[in-house]
């Protein structure tokens, strides 16, 4: 049962195994594109289909409230060189080292093609090829997502993609964030363009008299990114089905509440969409957060954001034991999880379901998104439970490899002709006894 509620947030009491509908609610934040969106969207793709350029232009103009013609689309190496001038060289360090970090942590995924000759005359194996091209989505707006820049490029680079063409809208002067482009440059993107919305992702998708075609999309983005994303899947592949932001923290009596209070505002900030919850089997420390949160809330530039998605999407959930917590998780398979208890590592072999996992009070999410190395572009809305971080397997395809010898081939041949005329395929059949006549 719900045991209190106020504007801040709700606490669940599920010691009686009253979930009061905490599922439902957080899958609905999962509202896909309507009507409206799926039109306006398949006319962009189709317009740009057809006039390249020119449509990018106009869309450009129409939706960013900038002319941008056709040989000013692709950032020029002065306009790089300008932002390194104008952004803080601190924040170039700390670009640095993050991608350090990044590309450290990636470099551990990669996988070698292999062969196995076990019986003679039979040679099998894989082989290992990065994508071509791939392209990389970065938002506008607000935030210069410097981090997301790093976080989608960065593996690709260790994958060995041949060409990154990064993708962003440009400002209202024309101009794309220094911090975007020094990100870019230091991940190592080829080709940086000034376009944005669901016409960057169609240009992308079909390609256009500037904008090379591309084998994979990457890359988060609002409804009409993700509904074009979603449409153009089948020209090209893209990453996932990314969702709003979200954020489940389990803690024990060990965990200081103004601790948990800022990881759950962490996320809440994103979006009134994101989704903060505390799942505990302490009362004490929930009513603790819950005060907490009310006091930090107040205190943010976002706090219309934050305190929104708080009361809409956040809830401190109650279970009867630690253990009991791992069943809530699992059901919610959260993009990021934490683990505030005092003995993390002892919980860790029974999550099921998560995106990120952060062990101990010294380990707030935020570290992930930034410094620690491990991708933050993560499964959302549960998709947890058969999705994977964005990893340098995502820049990867594979190929078999079968090579029998004609004895090899003739001690099975009866077993793959007796299969083939099994199904009705004939020729299948015949084109090993072919082989045997």
């Amino acid at each position: 049962m719900i045991i209190d509620s106020n504007e801040t947030i709700k606490i669940i009491d599920m010691r009686n195994d009253k979930e009061n509908g905490l599922y439902e609610r957080l899958q609905s934040r999962n509202k896909l594109e309507n009507g409206d969106v799926l039109a306006r969207v398949s006319e962009i793709l189709d317009n740009i289909r057809k006039n390249g350029d020119l449509a990018l232009s106009n869309y450009t103009k129409l939706f960013d409230g900038v002319e941008i013609d056709q040989k000013a689309l692709r950032v020029k190496k002065e306009e790089i060189d300008k932002a390194y001038a104008e952004i803080d060289p601190e924040l170039i360090k700390v670009i640095k080292r993050s991608g350090e970090n990044i590309r450290d942590f990636h470099a551990k995924q990669k996988e070698n093609s292999w062969f196995t000759s076990e019986k003679e005359g039979i040679i099998l194996g894989q082989v290992l090829r990065p994508l071509e091209k791939v392209g990389v989505y970065v938002p506008g707006g607000t935030a210069a997502l410097a981090s997301s820049v790093l976080m989608n490029i960065l593996p690709a680079k260790v994958a060995g993609v041949e060409k990154i063409v990064m993708a962003t809208p440009p400002r209202k002067d024309g101009t794309i964030h220094p911090a975007i482009l020094v990100a870019a440059n230091e991940a190592g993107a080829d080709e940086i363009y000034k376009m944005g919305g669901a016409q960057a992702i169609a240009a992308l998708a079909f390609g256009t008299e500037t904008i090379p075609k591309v084998d994979k999309i990457f890359g988060p983005g609002n409804i009409y990114v993700a509904t074009a994303k979603r449409m153009v899947y089948g020209y090209c592949d893209i990453d996932m089905f990314a969702g709003p932001s979200e954020i489940t923290i389990v803690a024990d009596d060990s965990a200081d509440p103004v601790y948990v209070a800022a990881d759950l505002l962490s996320q809440a900030e994103h979006d009134i969409l994101a989704s903060a919850i505390l799942v505990t089997d302490s009362e004490k420390l929930a009513l603790a957060v819950r005060d907490e949160l009310e006091i930090q809330v107040g205190k943010l530039p976002r706090r219309d954001i934050a305190g929104k998605s708080i009361s809409d999407y956040g809830a401190i959930v109650i279970t009867s034991s630690l253990e009991a917590t791992l069943g809530v998780v699992n059901q919610i398979a959260p993009e990021h999880l934490e683990l505030c208890v005092k003995e993390p590592f002892e919980l860790l072999g029974s999550v099921k379901n998560a995106g990120a996992i952060f062990l101990g009070h010294y380990a707030p999410e935020p570290l992930g998104d930034y410094m620690a190395g491990p991708n933050h572009v993560l499964p959302t809305s549960g998709t947890a439970r058969f999705f994977s971080p964005l990893n340098v397997g995502d820049f990867i395809k594979k190929s078999s490899v079968i090579s029998y010898s004609r004895k090899a081939l003739e001690a099975v041949k009866d077993d793959v002709i007796r299969f083939a005329e099994a199904e009705g395929l004939t020729a299948h059949a015949n084109a090993i006894k072919v082989r045997f006549k």
